[in-house]
């Protein structure tokens, strides 16, 4: 007679899943903290390249808040257009991996929801601090040797 405790045998079948989320959220990190680096960088990149038209526009008359949405405007794009590639695939390979399971499961629409707005809000949150430093900078200093 083999026994055993009933608890030991459900952990031993749940270990490799919970090990498999532990380094998914590992690598998950990492990759939005990359990410938001290179937005940083792209951000800053564009902010560098428009400080003329930044100048100009604010010469004009241009609010802080128009100078930020003309700098962050195509950013909002890509988020939004990367999400919307993701959506199928993260669908399908959530799919593929509840399969797995004895029990069935499905994946609410809500995650499909918060997965936009998280994204659009760190993309807001890196973009800021650039756009609005641009937007506040002095518009002579930018045009002072054109």
């Amino acid at each position: 007679m083999d026994y055993f405790f009933l608890d030991a045998s459900f952990e031993a079948l749940h270990r490799a899943d919970r090990r498999l989320g532990e380094i998914f959220q590992i690598f998950s990190l990492i990759a939005v903290v990359v990410a938001c680096l290179g937005l940083f960088g792209l951000a800053a990149f564009t902010a560098e390249q428009k400080t003329k038209e930044i100048g100009i526009r604010k010469v004009l008359g241009a609010s802080a808040f128009n100078i930020y949405l003309l700098l962050s405007r195509d950013f909002f794009k890509w988020v939004t257009a990367a999400n919307i590639v993701a959506w199928p695939i993260a669908y399908y390979g959530m799919q593929k991996w509840l399969q797995s399971f004895a029990f069935r499961t499905r994946i609410g629409w809500e995650v499909f929801l918060l997965s936009p707005i998280m994204a659009l809000t760190i993309s807001i949150f890196t973009i800021s601090f650039l756009s609005i430093k641009a937007a506040m900078a002095n518009p002579v200093d930018s045009l002072r040797y054109e």
